[in-house]
């Protein structure tokens, strides 16, 4: 396959693999609902009526919540704290079960399970949580709306506080450190240059380590905002802006152009849809494929080290004619050169 060729089959996938980003976020989504907070968060009150029970924390709309995660996975240390700093999930709302209109969670109620907190938090968090954002809330992005309940001791004491709020979360679904307001900050879904990116069977994006199966290794982050202040950009016109931010960094991130003309791979980059843009992203990735017929190849081990294609050592490109500057004579039957930027996708 020549170089061209190449291009254009590592551009003509990336729908698909923005379709995955777009899976995984759903994915992750679904397993936040089950996360309640600390039991050492407040001390249970008398059992009884839940009018008068003490809720577990005084966060409403607006709060951020952090804690830690103790060697058995229960979480500790839950409090509140600024915003700005370290925490792992932001308040929308506050409800109170205890007024909802029906006995379900009367005084004698169990909690929730799993499958009925993912029905509350479409019920009661999503529609107030997009109220809260002002709309803005990308679904491809790295915020999915969620909700905290009560420890078991406190919901047995009659606290009915159910928290909506956004977090983030890793591909088990565990929520991790950001900072910042949902609102003022980058909603993007992006992974840090050196990072490698598998695709499963069902397409959606994981980051593992470069020496096991992937398909993507990021290169670099790029903020499309200062590029794009006027407003929300075409695929076409990120594309036009890509091909050269993302070229370039393949070629710094492996050396030169003639390590990234040897290693056999290509550059590629991911674009925001309008959704994802008019709903808070700005930073897209660059990164590395090897681009097969039918998609992306298989590759085991960093770009910047030895690694397989499909598990084979690539073979070496071709010999071409000198770069520019070089004073060697070009050989008549060398191919041309490499292109220097991909192709537009199909």
């Amino acid at each position: 396959m020549n170089s061209r060729s190449r291009w254009r089959s590592a551009t003509s996938v990336r729908t698909a693999l923005l379709a995955a980003l777009a899976s995984t976020v759903f994915v992750g989504a679904y397993t936040l609902v089950s996360q309640e907070a600390d039991p050492q968060a407040g001390p249970a009150q008398s059992h009884g009526d839940s009018a008068d029970a003490v809720s577990f924390t005084t966060a409403d709309a607006g709060a951020c919540l952090n804690w830690s995660t103790a060697a058995d996975g229960t979480p500790t240390g839950f409090e509140q704290t600024d915003c700005d700093q370290e925490h792992r999930f932001e308040v929308s709302a506050r409800e109170d079960l205890g007024t909802y209109p029906s006995s379900e969670f009367g005084d004698e109620a169990e909690r929730p399970d799993v499958t009925r907190q993912a029905q509350l938090r479409e019920e009661l968090c999503r529609a107030v949580t997009l109220r809260y954002l002002d709309g803005r809330l990308d679904p491809s992005g790295r915020y999915s709306v969620a909700s905290i309940l009560p420890p078991a001791a406190d919901w047995e004491a009659g606290d009915r506080t159910l928290l909506c709020g956004l977090q983030s979360t890793d591909d088990s679904g565990t929520p991790v450190a950001t900072h910042g307001n949902v609102a003022k900050v980058d909603q993007a879904r992006v992974t840090q240059p050196g990072e490698c990116v598998a695709v499963d069977e069902v397409n959606a994006l994981h980051k593992v380590d470069c020496g096991a199966d992937h398909q993507l290794e990021t290169t670099l982050i790029v903020d499309l905002a200062p590029v794009f202040p006027q407003g929300t950009p075409s695929v076409e016109e990120q594309d036009e802006h890509l091909k050269e931010v993302c070229t370039q960094a393949a070629m710094d991130y492996l050396g030169d152009e003639e390590e990234l003309y040897r290693s056999t791979l290509q550059p590629f980059w991911s674009s925001l849809s309008a959704e994802s843009w008019d709903g808070g992203s700005r930073s897209v990735n660059c990164a590395l494929v090897s681009a097969g017929d039918q998609g992306f190849n298989t590759l085991a081990g960093s770009a910047k080290g030895e690694f397989t294609v499909n598990g084979e050592v690539p073979p070496p490109p071709p010999e071409r004619r000198p770069l520019r500057g070089e004073s060697a004579p070009a050989s008549p039957s060398a191919p041309a050169p490499a292109e220097s930027s991909p192709a537009p996708a199909p």
